[in-house]
């Protein structure tokens, strides 16, 4: 542990309907839901607004529109939130160099890297507003909630206390006062299973788990799970900050607009994307030993099952053939809405592969019959939320579409509110807009 609050992490409020709000003008201060719009959607991200009527990430789509039916539902932009978080990252680097992305809209930074004059609470604090101000404005109004502590779990446990916008300092020390009322869900790994397990043991909050010996914490949660629990629970965390955060796996999934049911379908699906990831990997010189089947199924229930090889392969054939046997110890006969693959414990060489049998080697059967699409496969040519461009009324974003026509609302992130104007979905004055950094 750290004599000092030197570890800063900071999240980015709502960050995608945030990104949407801050481009869209008449959707300011009104409830917007990013994600996938169809029946079977996800709600990735739900601006404020929107969360004030019960509206959270991971909620399906439909029950999101029956709890806020007058919120924008968009599909998301992927390019500006990924250069929005080029510019937040590039902040964060200027203040230090040990910066360690989580996702695009999350960080660690340690400030023993920066340029300070101290670390004391002053000086640490000082900082983290000045962070929060320059994010604020590279952005053009983008907030972030930061949390400073002594290590990685504090600072993140920190920048959620008083979120949206908000700054939070755990001075070294005070750890464990502030984690012992808090519900064990806090602690990172702590899912509805292991919370069911300590439930029934009578163990609710931090401090009741820091009464529990590390024997009996193993017996209850098993050897690696206990011991971090043990120490967590402790406010015990020595984890580096990893500025070069290497590919940890390559990976490929779909949701499904219906209910997978016919087990041969789903092993082709699966053979599908193993081809893909073994091109991936084959394009980015890797290979890797672990390979991974996700399973989520009809009632959202996530399950994955893994199998490691003796060494590294990039080839199809054996990663197909590992996902369908690991498939098989899985009941889906109640029907599956998402199916992927996955390979880590990568590596940049690859041994002869385990199986030895090259003629079994293609990429996916030739014979396959026409498989179902994966949502957002690329049918709907008018995503609500897209940038478009009109060569009379010039930029704008789609409102909704359907039956032939498409719903415009022209404006941009430095116009007023915009008018709204509805054409045939093939009108050629209308094409898709796209920044010119990101064309590439």
């Amino acid at each position: 542990m750290r004599d000092h609050a030197s570890v800063l992490h900071l999240d980015l409020d709502a960050f995608f309907a945030a990104v949407e709000q801050r481009d869209k003008p008449s959707l300011r201060g009104k409830p917007v839901v990013v994600g996938g719009v169809g029946g079977r959607g996800v709600v990735a991200t739900a601006s404020y607004e929107a969360r004030k009527y019960g509206v959270r990430s991971a909620m399906s789509t439909r029950e999101a529109r029956s709890r806020c039916p007058h919120a924008a539902f968009l599909s998301g932009r992927f390019h500006a939130y990924r250069d929005a978080s080029r510019i937040v990252m590039g902040v964060l680097r200027e203040v230090s160099p040990l910066v360690e992305p989580l996702s695009l809209d999350e960080a660690f930074v340690d400030l023993e890297g920066a340029d300070l004059p101290d670390l004391s609470i002053e000086t640490v604090t000082r900082l983290a507003e000045h962070i929060r101000a320059e994010v604020n404005r590279a952005t053009d109004g983008l907030t972030a909630s930061v949390g400073l502590g002594s290590s990685k779990f504090i600072a993140k446990v920190a920048s959620e206390l008083d979120k949206p916008d908000g700054l939070v300092v755990v001075a070294p020390g005070t750890e464990q006062e502030l984690l012992r009322p808090m519900n064990v869900t806090v602690i990172p790994g702590v899912g509805p299973a292991t919370t069911e397990r300590l439930r029934r043991v009578g163990i609710h909050t931090v401090a009741e788990l820091e009464t529990i010996s590390l024997d009996e914490l193993v017996r209850l949660v098993g050897n690696a799970h206990g011991h971090t629990l043990f120490a967590l629970a402790r406010a015990q965390d020595d984890r580096p900050i990893e500025p070069e955060r290497e590919t940890k796996s390559v990976s490929q999934e779909g949701t499904y607009d219906t209910d997978l049911t016919d087990r041969t379908l789903m092993e082709q699906l699966l053979t599908r994307q193993a081809a893909d990831v073994a091109r991936r990997l084959r394009k980015h010189r890797l290979s890797g030993r672990t390979v991974t089947i996700k399973v989520r199924l009809h009632d959202f229930t996530t399950l994955s099952r893994s199998t490691t090889l003796a060494s590294p392969t990039d080839t199809a054939a054996t990663i197909a053939r590992l996902a369908r046997g690991l498939l098989g110890d899985l009941d889906t006969s109640g029907g599956v809405r998402l199916l992927g693959v996955g390979v880590s414990g990568l590596a940049d060489w690859i041994q002869e592969d385990l199986f030895g049998d090259d003629e079994d080697d293609e990429e996916e059967p030739s014979d396959l019959p026409e498989l179902p699409q994966p949502r957002g496969g690329g049918q709907r040519r008018w995503s609500p939320g897209m940038d478009i461009e009109h060569a009379e009324m010039g930029r704008g974003w789609v409102w909704g579409s359907g039956r032939g026509v498409v719903t415009v609302r022209f404006e941009t992130a430095q116009t007023p509110a915009g008018p709204v104007r509805t054409y045939p979905e093939d009108d050629p004055a209308l094409n898709a807009w796209l920044p010119p950094a990101s064309e590439a």
